[in-house]
């Protein structure tokens, strides 16, 4: 390398020495010229870098060369006796099937001579047909303390059915019969005396006998249809008939459906006499009606538009009447399932009969004024939603505009050969009555095991004519649960109050009526609980134990009810 060095120095050495002279020469031309300095900047390129080479030229006479490591592992065999096990697959056990069957019979006795039976029964003929029955008696021959007359009851019915089901509709018809017995055992004791010299019969039984139909459709304008004939009767000589016609289509105007309820409604009967005359009593009429129905959607938000139109003819004084109802609801969602706003504002012509009057007390006479209700309307506004995934809860307020309601009062006593003019039985009178009220809900499922619900109702009633909207309860409660405790033991409650209520009262001490004043009668409470007990899939046994709180107390005026009630049974499920 030193040779190398030696000859590039001394080539630099005589470049420059031709330089200096040829420039020297140059100074002696006789033409004198300018110096021009060109100043730029520098601008180093990549070819001035020197490049080092990936793979460098090596002058050393000897390359050394890399030693081949090798690695050894001292290893010896050692003797195992370990044998792995094969993987097995998790096995979840798979809880056993309900078992369903589609009968069942149920017997039951108790305190007061109470006997209870009910028998339900489902046959298939084929994938799309069946047939049912269903029979039911319900009885006690009283013994309330401190009653001089009768407070025996019993209730049966039967009914029968058979259903079908194609492929674009299915429809149903059914009919049945029942029987009910009550005494109007409710004499005040200013009366008793009366009552027992006359020796009145305070027996009052009563039957029906009803059949009807339905119908409804897949993929049509006509959603579905029914009817129902209903005649209902008693031991004094009343009857009655019922026949009522349902549809509802869906009416296509500029491509939207209008979803339309019509409506057919008859009334008829008779009752032997009046209350106060030996005349016989007549009412009857007919209704047609007709409601159609606009929904609306948008996000959250849906609305009902609509009205409810009826026409009624009165068929014993051959008058006829228009009414017009609004029909009005709508549901707001504010916070999902959580929080959902709803209100609306309805009207309805309402058909009052004999036949729903006993249903609501048996002890009403049979001489009642029937005419129907007109609900001008009915508006509410609430909120309702879910706390969580198994608890739910509504609040509400509502207000009614009723014109002649129906109003139960305490007849009055006239002391005649009739078993029920001693203040033992009920008549209706008629009053238009606005109500307020306000109620609250909770409902909580903790698991699919246990399930309770609390519900509170408060109502202001404001009456025209009557002095007060009698035998209305001011307050109602109630609160139920039911646990299936384990896979055999079952067990429930039901409590209810009812706040209090005011009705007429007379106090006769001759054969001459009094002057009424107004009573109010005591809220009450009952309490009702069950417990139940699986042998196996088909036999279970129960007992169940009534008005708890062990009080006689008045649901209507003069009539108390049954102590506290024990009772014991069982429910056999079988299969044809």
């Amino acid at each position: 390398m030193r040779k190398h060095l030696k000859h590039i120095f001394t080539a630099l050495i005589t470049l420059l020495s031709i330089t200096i002279v040829f420039s020297q020469d140059r100074t002696k031309d006789t033409i004198n010229t300018g110096v021009i300095d060109v100043v730029k900047p520098y601008t180093p390129s990549i070819s001035d870098a020197f490049k080092v080479k990936e793979i460098p030229t090596l002058d050393d006479e000897e390359t050394g060369t890399k030693k081949k490591i090798k690695y050894n592992i001292f290893s010896f065999p050692v003797a195992s006796t370990f044998t792995p096990a094969k993987g097995k697959a998790a096995v979840v056990e798979k809880a056993k099937p309900v078992k369903l069957y589609d009968n069942y019979a149920t017997i039951g006795f108790g305190t007061y001579t109470t006997i209870l039976g009910e028998v339900y029964l489902n046959h298939a003929l084929s994938r799309s047909e069946s047939v049912g029955g269903y029979i039911s008696h319900h009885s006690s021959q009283g013994g309330i303390e401190g009653l001089t007359f009768d407070d025996n009851f019993s209730n049966s019915k039967i009914n029968m059915n058979y259903a079908s089901r194609l492929r674009d509709l299915a429809w149903n018809v059914e009919a049945g019969f029942q029987h009910q017995k009550y005494n109007w055992y409710g004499v005040p004791q200013s009366q008793l005396a009366v009552a027992n010299t006359n020796g009145i019969d305070t027996d009052h039984s009563f039957f029906s006998a009803h059949f009807g139909g339905d119908i409804s459709f897949e993929d049509t304008y006509i959603n579905s249809g029914s009817f129902f004939f209903r005649r209902f009767g008693d031991n004094q000589g009343s009857g009655e008939n019922r026949f009522v016609a349902k549809a509802k289509v869906d009416i296509p105007i500029n491509g939207e459906e209008v979803s339309t309820s019509i409506k057919f409604d008859y009334l008829g009967g008779t009752f032997d006499r009046n209350y106060f005359a030996d005349e016989e009593l007549k009412y009857g009429n007919f209704q047609i009606g007709i409601a159609p129905t606009y929904e609306m959607k948008q996000d959250d938000l849906t609305v009902n538009l609509g009205f409810s139109a009826s026409y009624l003819r009165d068929s014993e004084t051959s008058k006829n009447k228009f009414y017009l109802y609004p029909n009005i609801t709508a549901t707001y969602r504010l916070v999902n399932d959580v929080l959902i706003a709803y209100g609306g504002i309805e009207g309805e012509l309402i058909q009052n009969s004999y036949h729903g009057f006993a249903t609501e007390n048996p002890f009403v006479s049979p001489t009642l004024l029937i005419m129907p209700t007109d609900q001008q309307y009915n508006a509410y506004i609430g909120l309702k939603g879910k706390l969580s995934s198994n608890m739910s809860y509504n609040i509400s307020g509502r207000y009614l505009a009723d014109r002649n309601k129906a109003l139960f009062i305490n007849n009055d006593i006239t002391l005649t050969a009739q078993h029920y003019t001693y203040g033992n039985s009920f008549g209706i009178v008629y009053d238009d009555v606005d109500t307020f009220g306000v109620a609250g809900e909770i409902n909580v499922d903790v698991n699919r095991n246990f399930k309770l619900g609390l519900k509170a109702e408060y109502f202001k009633y404001t009456s025209d004519t009557q002095a007060e909207a009698w035998n209305l309860p001011d307050v109602k409660g109630s609160f139920f649960f039911d646990y299936q405790i384990n896979e055999h033991w079952f067990a429930g409650a039901n409590l209810f109050y009812v706040g209090e209520r005011k009705d007429q009262f007379f106090l006769n001490d001759s054969s001459i009526s009094s002057t009424p004043f107004t009573v109010v009668l005591d809220s009450y409470f009952d309490a009702n609980a069950h417990l139940g007990y699986h042998i196996n899939d088909q036999i279970s046994v129960f007992a169940k134990a009534n008005n708890i709180n062990n009080k006689a107390y008045e649901r209507w005026q003069n009539f108390p009810v049954q102590s506290i009630q024990f009772l014991a049974g069982a429910t056999f499920k079988f299969d044809f």
